[in-house]
């Protein structure tokens, strides 16, 4: 599983104090954790006015590139910040993201097209996030011809099918896995993510619907999730699974991520 770690983002109210303040060491004290904890990628979100958007994110970029190699997702809800910000990651990470809506991918993919960055797609477009499967299959269909279009690879692609909240939702988890396996029947290289934890928003004890989500799509082909790497039930969770299902021969990253205190009772 890909994990993209969640922490640090400015709709957190910690992260949303640390980031006015300037305050450097707890930018980098969540970075650390989350890659001493098995993240993949580590997101990047500040969540500020888009007038300083810019230097906000390369402040926060810089603060994770001095303790961390691992490759940032760079978030943002506007392609023209994600398009000034790119360049100061040092390494190739995943843009985090774009959609059907308006000039986004039109924006972003020339850009990442000759490169190794990856991107985060979501399933939505000028109209909103469609109800049913079969509309949000009618972007995902857009988004891989445009992908096409400018030679971006199945597999430098994380399709986010849009998982809601449970509790409003009429058809949620019905809706999420017919797009997942869908998708994963369609393109066997792709990568499917999602935002775990919106699937249990208003809801009491959130973690076990959490779980439930998480082991529920990977069964559907999940194969990347932005989630919190330091919550030890969910990477046992993710890590069972995968040798559950067949992805994980003779348990043997189940069996190292156990002895590197990833899960289990703490060392």
């Amino acid at each position: 599983m890909i994990i993209i770690g969640e922490k640090i983002n400015g709709s957190i109210p910690a992260v949303a104090e640390a980031i006015a303040a300037r305050d450097a060491e707890f930018i980098k004290n969540r970075a650390r954790m989350q890659a001493e904890a098995g993240a993949t990628y580590i997101d990047c979100c500040a969540s500020v006015p888009e007038d300083v958007e810019v230097e906000t994110l390369k402040w926060m970029i810089d603060c994770i590139q001095e303790v961390t190699d691992l490759p940032i997702s760079v978030d943002s809800p506007s392609v023209k910040v994600l398009a000034q910000v790119l360049p100061y990651c040092k390494k190739p990470g995943l843009v985090n993201s774009v959609s059907g809506e308006g000039d986004k991918m039109d924006v972003i993919f020339p850009l990442i097209a000759d490169t190794k960055w990856e991107v985060i797609c979501l399933l939505s477009d000028d109209t909103g996030i469609p109800k049913n499967a079969a509309d949000r299959l009618k972007v995902f269909d857009k988004v891989m011809k445009k992908a096409e279009e400018y030679g971006i690879s199945p597999s430098r692609m994380h399709i986010d099918p849009l998982v809601e909240m449970l509790c409003t939702s009429e058809n949620g988890i019905e809706t999420n896995v017919e797009v997942i396996s869908t998708v994963r029947k369609r393109y066997p290289d792709i990568h499917i993510t999602a935002a775990v934890s919106n699937i249990s928003f208003n809801l009491p004890v959130r973690k076990m619907i959490n779980l439930g989500f998480t082991v529920l799509a990977m069964n559907a082909g999940l194969d990347s999730a932005i989630l919190d790497p330091t919550n030890r039930d969910m990477m046992g969770v993710i890590y069972a699974t995968e040798a559950l299902l067949g992805e994980d021969e003779y348990c043997m990253e189940y069996i190292s991520a156990y002895r590197e205190g990833i899960f289990g009772p703490k060392k």
